[in-house]
């Protein structure tokens, strides 16, 4: 009999392995995600719109924004899940990024950095 090993599951802020269910559907461990709910209330948001700052928390919790092997550059998934956009903090290439309106792509990466 062959057994593989599966890799853990990984926190996507501090990369800690994840034991708990509840951690591993959320793709955070339990003080990352107390540390990113945090700085969702505390990040300097005045750029975006409560809307866009309501989508970007559940961009995150959903674990539609990713790391990318650039640094400060990141994937994020569409709110239809259909497409992904890359996304810096000053710039993003959906649709209101590419009119340089501020998107919720980039209220996510804010509240990212400052968690």
């Amino acid at each position: 009999m062959t057994t593989t090993a599966v890799d853990p599951a990984k926190c996507r802020r501090c990369h800690r392995a994840l034991t708990s269910a509840k951690s591993i559907a959320t793709g955070y461990g339990p003080g990352c995600a107390a540390k990113i709910r945090g700085a969702a209330k505390t990040a300097d948001l005045t750029d975006f719109k409560p809307a866009q700052i309501a989508k970007a928390t559940e961009l995150i919790e959903q674990g539609g924004i990713l790391r990318t092997r650039r640094p400060n550059l990141y994937t994020a998934v569409s709110g239809d899940g259909n497409t992904t956009y890359l996304v810096a903090r000053q710039a993003c290439t959906c649709p209101a990024g590419i009119k340089n309106r501020a998107c919720y792509h980039r209220a996510a990466l804010t509240i990212l950095a400052a968690a």
